[in-house]
């Protein structure tokens, strides 16, 4: 059980998604960094599909009445438990009962993953716990966390061993990879160079319906397009020609010309820019985006 003594900026309940929705349009959504949450999961003994919390840029406060093992992925926040002790990332955190775990602000990055052992016990909606802001279902009533919730957690899965993880690096000066998009042709060699050689910034407007960027503009040689098919990671460039990275929670459907779209492999760079933060692309071919789709997945090892 986990009391919410004081609500975060974004708490969201997350597990890996509901695929397979896109023609009623229902994205995927699910933990912007899956593999972090997998690996959560992995080291409190849970099945890798657990829900867990999102939290994103300040955490909150909670309080376990019965104590519990969780453990914290992702960007690291400054993070206190009962009488002000540091806590540790990427490694099962043991709580006794009535302890309390304060998640202040992210230290780097944007986003953490925490998950409890037994994983948190919400109804399932077209086989999923998470959360979907935007049609407000989901989750955990499907809304973000607030002071004075209550969720409570499964059964304890039987048996566990204690381990660790191993991040993968996570290369936040690296531009984001990208292969072409299917309107590509119809950018013109300003448009292209402005897309490629210029330097974006992560607007205020962002969240997980799409990261909005502004910087020099991309010309392109019509301004919409008939309503075509989606996905995370793809690149769309409007009429004023800043671009708009699709998140996780975005529209299956779009009217803007895609000039590009996010390698699977850098999504994971993307859950953790928050506004503000410089974005440059640099191109992929797609063969070699397809080698790095694995390459986001945490080492877990047997803890010394």
């Amino acid at each position: 059980m986990i009391e919410v003594l004081r609500a975060g900026q974004c708490d969201l309940a997350m597990d890996q998604g509901r695929p397979g929705w896109g023609a009623f349009g229902v994205p995927a959504g699910g933990a912007a960094d899956p593999f972090a949450l997998a690996a959560a999961n992995r080291l409190v003994g849970n099945d890798e599909a657990a829900a867990g919390l999102e939290i994103a840029l300040k955490g909150p406060g909670l309080r376990f009445p019965l104590g519990g093992i969780v453990a914290l992925t992702g960007a690291r926040f400054a993070a206190t438990r009962s009488g002000g002790a540091a806590v540790g990332w990427n490694e099962p955190l043991f709580l006794a009962a009535g302890e309390t775990l304060n998640l202040e602000r992210a230290e780097a990055g944007c986003r953490c993953w925490l998950a409890v052992r037994g994983g948190l016990a919400l109804p399932r909606l077209m086989g999923s716990r998470s959360t979907f802001l935007p049609a407000a279902f989901g989750g955990y009533q499907g809304r973000v966390l607030r002071a004075g919730d209550v969720l409570a957690s499964g059964a304890s899965p039987g048996g566990m061993r204690l381990l660790r993880a191993r991040p993968p690096s996570s290369e936040r000066d690296m531009p984001l990879r990208v292969v072409a998009g299917p309107q590509a042709r119809q950018f013109d060699a300003a448009g292209l160079l402005a897309f490629f050689a210029g330097n974006y910034r992560v607007g205020a407007a962002s969240d997980r319906r799409g990261l909005r960027l502004s910087g020099p503009a991309v010309t392109h040689a019509r301004a919409e397009l008939p309503s075509q098919g989606v996905l995370p990671g793809a690149v769309q460039v409007p009429p004023d020609g800043q671009p708009i990275i699709l998140g996780w929670d975005g529209p299956v459907t779009g009217g803007y010309p895609v000039i590009a779209g996010v390698i699977a492999a850098d999504m994971l760079k993307l859950a953790q820019l928050r506004p503000g933060d410089a974005v440059r692309f640099s191109t992929i071919d797609l063969e070699r985006a397809r080698s790095l789709a694995a390459a986001g997945q945490w080492e877990i090892e047997e803890r010394a």
